[in-house]
C-alpha cells in the first residue's frame, strides 16, 4: 500500500459527499449477526454506522495511518463490539485467521485503489470468509475525469520537482467494472452486484476540487515531494495546488461547479 501522509480534517471536509456511496454499498449488505471487518477503514466513524445498521456481534477496523486509527479509537469507549488495529488491507487473509475471528461480511469503503493486484487481493479476502459470507467493496474511478487529468498534466509539466518523477494517480489501478463481475464469478460468488455509478457534487466553484483531491488523489504527490534533498516539499505542495486551483478556474465558468465522480460499487455472496 502506498505510503501517505492522511490528514483527517481534510479528508472529512467533503465528509457528507464521500458517505453517499458508502450508504448504497451497506444497502447491499445482508443483515450479519458475526463479524464483520471494514478495510481501510479510516477515522471509523463509518465503521462504527456499518456496525449499527448490519447488527454485527463484532466490528473491527483496520488501517494503515495513525492519524486516522487516532481518531477511531476514540469511538471504540463504550463500545466493546468495535475495534480498530493497524494492518495492510493488501495482505489481509495472508495468514490464517482464527475461527472466531472469521468474518462473515469483509467490507472495503474507498480504498481498494491505493493497492495494486486487486485480483489477488480480493481472492485473499474471499479466503477468510464464513461459508455464505459478503465481500463489498467501492471504489472511485475518476482518472478520466478533466480535473484529474489537468492534475496528471501539471505534474508532468513539473516532473524535475518530483525526486523519483511524479505518482499516478491512485484510481488509475481500478478496473473496469466487468472486471470485478468476473473477478467474483472466478471466487465462486453465488450472487453478485456490480455497478458503476455517478454521484453528482455541487461545488461553489472549480477550484473547490482541489481541496477534494488534497485529502485523498494528491497525497501520493505530497509525500513523493516530501523527499526532495532540498527540504521545500511543502513548499513546493502548495504551489502545485495554487497553479492546479488557478488552471482548474481558468477552464471552467464562474460559479457553482458540479464535479461528477464516478465509483465502481460491487457485492457479492459466496
Amino acid at each position: 500500500m502506498a505510503t501517505n501522509t492522511w490528514q483527517p480534517a481534510q479528508y472529512n471536509r467533503f465528509a457528507a459527499e464521500r458517505r453517499l456511496p458508502f450508504d448504497e454499498l451497506v444497502d447491499r449488505c445482508r443483515p450479519v449477526d458475526g463479524v464483520v471487518y471494514d478495510l481501510g477503514c479510516g477515522p471509523g466513524t463509518l465503521t462504527a454506522e456499518l456496525a449499527d445498521r448490519l447488527g454485527a456481534r463484532r466490528t473491527i477496523g483496520i488501517d494503515s495511518s495513525e492519524s486516522m486509527l487516532a481518531e477511531a479509537h476514540a469511538l471504540t469507549e463504550a463500545r466493546p463490539d468495535l475495534s480498530f488495529v493497524a494492518g495492510d488491507l493488501a495482505e489481509f487473509g495472508a495468514e490464517p485467521l482464527d475461527p472466531a475471528d472469521r468474518p462473515d461480511l469483509v467490507l472495503s469503503n474507498a480504498a481498494l485503489h491505493w493497492v495494486d493486484d486487486h485480483a489477488g487481493v480480493l481472492a485473499r479476502w474471499r479466503s477468510t470468509l464464513t461459508e455464505g459470507g459478503q465481500l463489498a467493496v467501492q471504489v472511485p474511478t475518476n482518472s478520466d475525469h478533466p480535473a484529474y487529468q489537468l492534475a496528471a498534466r501539471l505534474a508532468d509539466e513539473v516532473r524535475d520537482w518530483f525526486p523519483a518523477g511524479p505518482p499516478a494517480l491512485p484510481s488509475d489501478s481500478v478496473a473496469p467494472p466487468e472486471d470485478y463481475a468476473r473477478i467474483l464469478h472466478g471466487l465462486g460468488a453465488t450472487e453478485q452486484h456490480v455497478a458503476l455509478r455517478v454521484f453528482p457534487h455541487p461545488l461553489a466553484n472549480a477550484g473547490e476540487v482541489v481541496e477534494w483531491v488534497k485529502g485523498t488523489t494528491l497525497l501520493p504527490f505530497r509525500t513523493a515531494l516530501s523527499t526532495r534533498p532540498e527540504g521545500d516539499g511543502d513548499e513546493r505542495f502548495d504551489d502545485f495546488c495554487t497553479e492546479y486551483r488557478r488552471r482548474l478556474l481558468a477552464q471552467e465558468p464562474p460559479g457553482p461547479y458540479l464535479f461528477t465522480f464516478k465509483r465502481v460499487l460491487f457485492w457479492a455472496r459466496f
